[in-house]
């Protein structure tokens, strides 16, 4: 069964974009696969919350997500 995670910071998708996440990567799937994988891919799209992850060793935020956006 093909298998796809995203995490991404909680608040940032609309329901709109995490059907679109779901949808484009269900077809990447099939594109590699064939149609068959189609009903057994499964796609998650986990919210995680403000200053549970980080990189490097250093705790995220939005704010620090959203200023380097800006930059």
């Amino acid at each position: 069964m093909p298998f796809a995670n995203f995490k991404v910071p909680a608040g940032t998708l609309t329901e709109e974009q995490k059907q679109r996440i779901i949808t484009r990567a269900t077809d990447l799937y099939v594109d590699v696969y064939g149609e068959r994988a189609r009903a057994t891919t499964l796609v998650l799209v986990e919210e995680v919350t403000d200053g549970g992850w980080g990189i490097g060793g250093h705790v995220l935020t939005l704010a620090e997500l959203q200023r380097a956006e800006g930059s």
